[in-house]
């Protein structure tokens, strides 16, 4: 039987060795600061030009996270990554022979990976937030107002389980390919479309990408948008619901189903 800090430290080992899940937590942070840095120096020049309710219902905090849309595809494509590499390479055999407990093998791989998508998300998440304010001049805010801080740990939070929540669909579909082709149209299109569309957005304001962003809104109904019939902690459990059900799924097709 292997030892967990055996499994843990061999998982580590995989993790760090690949440079292309290297590449994609850097690309992760990169992409958002970027993203999120142009547009508060956007708005900050064009703050003038708003609609009287959008000035008043206007969100710095929330804004300086804008890049988030592009930065959570990276996280998607690194939990994706740290799963469906060893499908592809056929190295997944090699694990299971090594760590037969197939729960340990799992959930150590994503333990590994999800503290450091997590430290990443968090060091993501500041970032953008002090370089957004900074850019936003005297449309900015601080972590001393209220629900300012609750909204940059959350970003952090939100980076982390968008990863956790890839790694479990990418254990049950048990390819690279399959995932993303799911899982980047889903987010990048279909979540924005239909959250856009009457009567469709009354569902996928439960998705989780949707659900999850609460909790990086400090303003209710930030740039005049639709208040959700939830809070940002409720958002926040509601995409730990989603988390949890992939995972789950993931270890049972694991469990039940030959490498």
């Amino acid at each position: 039987m292997a030892s967990v800090p055996a499994v843990l430290q061999s998982e580590w080992t995989k993790i760090r060795t690949v440079s292309s899940t290297t590449w994609t937590l850097i690309s992760a942070l990169a992409v958002t600061v970027a993203m999120s840095a142009a547009l508060c120096a956007l708005m900050n020049a064009t703050f003038s030009d708003l609609p009287e309710a959008e000035q008043v219902t206007f969100d710095p905090t929330f804004l300086s996270f804008s890049g988030m849309i592009l930065g959570q595809l990276a996280m998607v494509v690194f939990g994706v990554l740290v799963i469906g590499t060893e499908y592809s390479s056929g190295m997944i055999r090699t694990s299971l022979a090594a760590v037969p407990q197939r729960a340990t093998f799992l959930f150590s791989k994503i333990a590994v990976a999800g503290l450091l998508a997590l430290a990443v998300g968090m060091a993501t998440s500041f970032l953008t937030f002090f370089i957004g304010q900074a850019l936003l001049g005297e449309h900015r805010t601080t972590l001393a107002e209220d629900n300012v801080l609750r909204a940059v740990i959350g970003g952090g939070l939100y980076m982390g389980l968008i990863a956790l929540f890839s790694m479990g669909v990418a254990t049950m579909l048990r390819s690279s390919m399959l995932s993303l082709g799911i899982l980047m149209p889903f987010f990048f299109l279909v979540s924005q479309i239909l959250s856009a569309v009457p009567g469709a957005k009354d569902v996928a304001r439960y998705f989780p990408d949707q659900a999850g962003s609460k909790i990086m809104q400090v303003v209710p109904e930030a740039m005049n948008s639709e208040e959700a019939p939830y809070g940002p902690w409720g958002g926040l459990g509601i995409m730990l619901l989603w988390v949890a059900a992939s995972l789950l799924g993931g270890y049972l097709v694991l469990k039940k189903r030959d490498a």
